[in-house]
C-alpha cells in the first residue's frame, strides 16, 4: 500500500499550574510583536519551535505549557480577556472541537495550505470552516518494553488490556489532564457503548500500576521498566529510543484512532496578525521539519521523517471517528472519568 498524500509544500485550572517560557529574540521583531503560544506538546520541542520562528521570521514568542485540559480550562477562564494567540496540540482534534463549540477559536485559512482537502482517505485534515488545521498525524497505540514483553505477547485489540495477564503491568494517562487519555476513553465508548466501556475501564484501572497526569508519563514508565505497556502516541517511544537508548517500541492494536493534531488561532487574542504569521510558518516545510526531527509524523509528506512508521502502515487499523459525537461528549466523558476514578 502506498502512503496517502497528505499535503505538499503548497498545499477551570489556575494559570499558575501552567509553565511560561519567553524565548529571547534579536531585539528587532520585524513589526510582528509578541505571540503567546499555548501547547501541551513536548516542552523542549515547543521552545525550539518558538526560538526558530523568532530566528527565521521575527517577533517574540512566549510559550505556555501544560496538560491539554489545563490549557483548555485556562482559555475558558480567559475567554472574556483572551491572552493566547495560537494553540497547537492536544491529543488530536477532540479538544479543538470542544473549544470551537465554546467560542474559543477563530477561523483562519492559511495561505500555505489553502488547497488542503477536508479529508484524505478516512483522516479529516481540517475543520470544515477552518477553525483548526491538522499539523501532525497521531496514532494511538501502546508503548512496550522490549525486555519485558515479546512481540507475540502484545495485545492485538484494546479489549485485551482488561485481561488479568496485565495486572500491574500497564499504565495510562489521566483523562482529567491528558488529551492522549481522553482520546483513549472516547474511542472505547464509541466502540463498545456506554455501559460496556465503563465496565471495561473498571478492569483496566484495576490492572494499571499508575495513572499519571502527563500523556508522556506511561511511556517514560515503560522505558524505565516500571510498566510493560503504556497508552501512548507513536512519537513518544521513538523520542525515548533516541534520547535515552531506552528498550521501548510502539505497537498499534486494531480499531485505533488515527487522527490529526491541529493548530489554531485563539479567538480575540491580543496579536491576531502575529498569530497568523506564526501559523503560516508553522505549517511550512521549515516549521514542519522541526517536529519531524522530534519524531512526529507530520502532515506534510515532503518533509523528512525520523520514525519507522507511515500512515500506510496504520491505515488498516484506523477506526472511524464521529467528530460530532466527540464534540458533544468530550467534556462529559472526562467528568465521568473523574467522578468514577478521581481526578
Amino acid at each position: 500500500m502506498t502512503r496517502p498524500h497528505l499535503w505538499g509544500t503548497t498545499a477551570l485550572v489556575a494559570s499558575a499550574a501552567l509553565t511560561l517560557t519567553a524565548c529571547g529574540g534579536s531585539g528587532d521583531d520585524g513589526g510582528i510583536g509578541t505571540i503567546n503560544f499555548y501547547s501541551p506538546e513536548t516542552a523542549d520541542m515547543t521552545e525550539e519551535i518558538a526560538a526558530a520562528f523568532e530566528d527565521q521570521v521575527g517577533g517574540k514568542v512566549t510559550v505556555t505549557s501544560g496538560g491539554t485540559n489545563e490549557i483548555v480550562n485556562q482559555m475558558l477562564a480567559e475567554q472574556d480577556n483572551p491572552r493566547g494567540d495560537v494553540w497547537y496540540g492536544g491529543g488530536g482534534f477532540m479538544p479543538f472541537e470542544f473549544a470551537k463549540e465554546n467560542g474559543l477559536l477563530e477561523a483562519y485559512t492559511p495561505d500555505v495550505v489553502a488547497d488542503l482537502d477536508l479529508f484524505d482517505g478516512p483522516i479529516q485534515m481540517r475543520d470544515d470552516e477552518w477553525y483548526w488545521i491538522g499539523a501532525d498525524i497521531f496514532v494511538l497505540g501502546l508503548a512496550y518494553n522490549t525486555e519485558l514483553v515479546s512481540e507475540d505477547e502484545l495485545p492485538e485489540t484494546w479489549a485485551e488490556l482488561a485481561d488479568e495477564r496485565w495486572r500491574d503491568e500497564i499504565q495510562l494517562p489521566n483523562p482529567a489532564a491528558s488529551g492522549t487519555a481522553t482520546l483513549f476513553v472516547l474511542s472505547q465508548v464509541m466502540l463498545q457503548g456506554e455501559d460496556a466501556a465503563w465496565e471495561y475501564f473498571d478492569r483496566v484501572v484495576e490492572n494499571a500500576s499508575a495513572i499519571p497526569d502527563s500523556g508522556a508519563g506511561p511511556t517514560q514508565a515503560v522505558a524505565q521498566g516500571e510498566a510493560s505497556l503504556g497508552v501512548a502516541f507513536e512519537f513518544m517511544p521513538y523520542q525515548l529510543q533516541e534520547q535515552q537508548g531506552a528498550p521501548v517500541e510502539f505497537h498499534v492494536p486494531a480499531d485505533t484512532p488515527v487522527l490529526v493534531n491541529p493548530i489554531t488561532l485563539i479567538a480575540d487574542g491580543p496579536n491576531p496578525e502575529g498569530g497568523q504569521r506564526f501559523i503560516e510558518w508553522f505549517l511550512s516545510p521549515e516549521g514542519q521539519q522541526i517536529r519531524a526531527d522530534w519524531h512526529y509524523l507530520v502532515a506534510n509528506d515532503e518533509v523528512d521523517m525520523r520514525i519507522p512508521l507511515s500512515v500506510a502502515d496504520v491505515i488498516d487499523h484506523a477506526m472511524d471517528l464521529d467528530i460530532d459525537w466527540v464534540s458533544d461528549n468530550y467534556d462529559a466523558t472526562r467528568q465521568q472519568w473523574a467522578d468514577r476514578y478521581g481526578s
